[in-house]
């Protein structure tokens, strides 16, 4: 499994290499980096592809033909030439001008900065969507620097990690450098999970798919991977349009696309401004409409608004100076005039717009009376890295079967998650295949409810029932860990870390199955082999006379009610026992450290 958060950290170390050789800014630091990994993550990709266009290659006298750059084309893939490659710039000698390389103008290349930046050309060369978007400024770094952020990078975690990567890393850079960019105008990045989720009810197949704000691209890239899971080939079925505002993310977007092998339109600076602009002329015109656009903005200027159109609801509460003081419903708008006849929207939303009131309410009423209102799910706070917000997921869909045309499913997922860190939660795989799965049986598709009970068992390799299973792993984990206390105790002297190890990596195994069974668990005793029913705290299908009734309200929380409080299934005696051992375990982490410090300040002689 890959440890994303050892991936980050050495990022951040490649980042303070650049801080302390360089000038420039983080706005300026930043890209350059990303561009780094953008060309660490081509490779492997180039390779993976290569692997399978020389599988049944035909040879010639007994030698394999080389791949060719329509052989990728034919795979929407990025063809690298050998310049460009990832393994060709690391074993570059230290002294570049004594390797006699010229660029592909036939000019003397004499530091690492210009190979590395006609790597970049190259790659341009190859994709027309890529023009103009990679960065060029790495002869602004020393020869020293580049070639240690090129060895910081040659990572084999790069090699396995799918999804917004780029957006991802872009994410914890924000958050440990640029604060300042996080905060402005609300923009952030779409953590996976949540992408995800709405990819997973949106379910997209064929057709246009527009992200409005569309940051570095993840929305495109989970859609992509939806598809060609599906067994169909995304840039055939699909056709993908972005708008975002900041000329620098629109960027990252287009690295992040084109190196998982799709293709977009993608408009950035004011003329992508979708308070004032219809880019690409699609009011009416989109199949899928998926968003994390900014939150509660203000300042946005109502006259222009009004002649932009995509306001089928009206205008939010304008100001006395002529602004829209919060641009909540202005989006939310948009995304409903955009869909064509059958289209479905899922967006990511501040919380508060759930229940805003004056002109919201009165859009809001005008919204679900249209019955176009899908499911909303209200989800915990610290799914960003850079702001704690709660918010909403919203779904639109057009096409509603008859049974729930005029009913929403509301699902209150605030206690359901994850714990990645002190200052993180997200949802794993299975927890998102359980929130999918209570969508399909209110959509009546218990054929899925049914496919995913059978992973569930497939998967843990038992007919046994669920919570049968979680309670016999429940005890295998209890005794293993008691065995391993008792091994470790007896061998204080000899202290073989590699017994502690060895239990450990069993331990984590069997936990992680623990895990899967108290997901299946979780799931089952709630909708059985496939029955919906509303479950207090969790879920519930509302009319739209009980919304009425809440006047107009889509807080989730305002029709889930509140679970009944049930024992934590959290065994005491074994909870003291873990913290015991984490106590153990800091003191002598604490007493290593000390022992460090004394060693340290000895031979400075203090």
């Amino acid at each position: 499994m890959i440890n994303i958060r050892k991936l980050e950290s050495e990022l951040w170390e490649s980042a303070d290499l650049l801080r302390s050789g360089s000038k420039l800014t983080s706005n300026q630091y930043c890209m350059p980096v990303l561009g780094l990994i953008f060309l660490r993550y081509a490779y492997s990709r180039y390779k993976m592809v290569e692997a399978e266009i020389l599988k049944g290659r035909p040879s010639r006298g007994g030698r394999v033909m080389p791949v060719e750059a329509s052989d990728f084309a034919a795979k929407s893939a990025l063809y690298l030439p050998k310049e460009a490659q990832y393994d060709y710039l690391l074993k570059l000698p230290e002294d570049i001008s004594s390797a006699s390389l010229v660029n592909k103008d036939g000019h003397s290349m004499n530091s690492l900065g210009e190979v590395v930046n006609n790597a970049m050309q190259l790659i341009e060369d190859q994709s027309e969507q890529l023009i103009g978007v990679l960065p060029k400024s790495y002869t602004d770094f020393s020869d020293e620097i580049l070639s240690e952020l090129l060895r910081i990078f040659n990572n084999s975690a790069l090699d396995e990690i799918d999804g917004d990567i780029i957006g991802r890393i872009y994410e914890y850079f924000l958050n440990k450098f640029a604060k300042n960019i996080a905060s402005d105008d609300g923009v952030f990045f779409t953590p996976k999970s949540l992408v995800k989720m709405i990819v997973n009810i949106i379910e997209p197949k064929s057709g246009v798919l527009l992200d409005p704000a569309c940051g570095s691209g993840g929305m495109f890239i989970q859609s992509g991977d939806f598809v060609n899971a599906a067994g169909m080939n995304a840039n055939r079925t699909m056709t993908f349009y972005g708008q975002e505002k900041v000329e620098y993310n629109a960027q990252l977007c287009l690295m992040n696309m084109a190196v998982h092998g799709l293709t977009g339109v993608i408009k950035s600076g004011d003329e992508a401004n979708s308070f004032y602009h219809d880019a690409h002329n699609l009011d009416g015109c989109c199949d899928y409409v998926m968003a994390n656009p900014p939150f509660n903005v203000d300042k946005v200027k109502a006259e222009a608004c009004e002649s932009a159109k995509r306001l089928p609801f009206g205008m939010p509460g304008i100001n006395k100076n002529k602004e829209v003081g919060n641009a909540n419903y202005l989006w939310i708008s948009y995304f409903y005039s955009y869909l064509n006849k059958k289209g479905r929207a899922g967006f990511v939303m501040a919380s508060s717009a759930t229940d805003s009131q004056g002109k919201d309410k009165l859009i809001r009423e005008k919204l679900v009376k249209t019955g176009h209102v899908d499911v909303m799910i209200n989800i915990s706070n610290k799914f960003f890295y850079a702001k704690p917000l709660p918010c909403s997921l919203w779904f639109f869909d057009k096409r509603k079967a008859e049974p729930i045309k005029d009913k929403v499913l509301f699902i209150d997922a605030r206690n359901y998650y994850t714990v990645v860190d002190r200052a993180l939660n997200e949802w794993t795989d299975w927890q998102l295949k359980n929130m999918n799965a209570i969508v399909w049986l209110y959509r009546g598709e218990v054929d899925k409810y049914s496919n995913l009970l059978n992973e569930y068992r497939s998967t843990l390799g038992s007919d046994k029932s669920f919570a049968e299973q979680v309670q016999e792993l429940s005890g295998k984990v209890k005794a293993l860990r008691s065995e391993k206390d008792k091994v470790v105790d007896s061998d204080k002297k000899h202290k073989d870390k590699k017994i502690e190890e060895t239990y450990d990596t069993k331990i984590a195994e069997l936990t992680e199955i623990l895990t899967i069974a108290k997901e299946a668990n979780w799931l089952y005793e709630k909708f059985g082999e496939g029955v919906y029913t509303d479950v207090p705290g969790l879920c519930k299908i509302a009319s739209l006379s009980e919304i009425e009734e809440k006047g107009w309200s889509l807080t989730p929380g305002a029709y889930v009610g509140v679970a009944p409080v049930k024992d934590d299934g959290v065994d005491f005696e074994e909870r003291m026992a873990e913290i015991h051992r984490e106590l153990l375990s800091l003191q002598a982490e604490s007493n290593d450290l000390m022992d460090t410090i004394s060693q340290n300040m000895k031979e400075m002689g203090l």
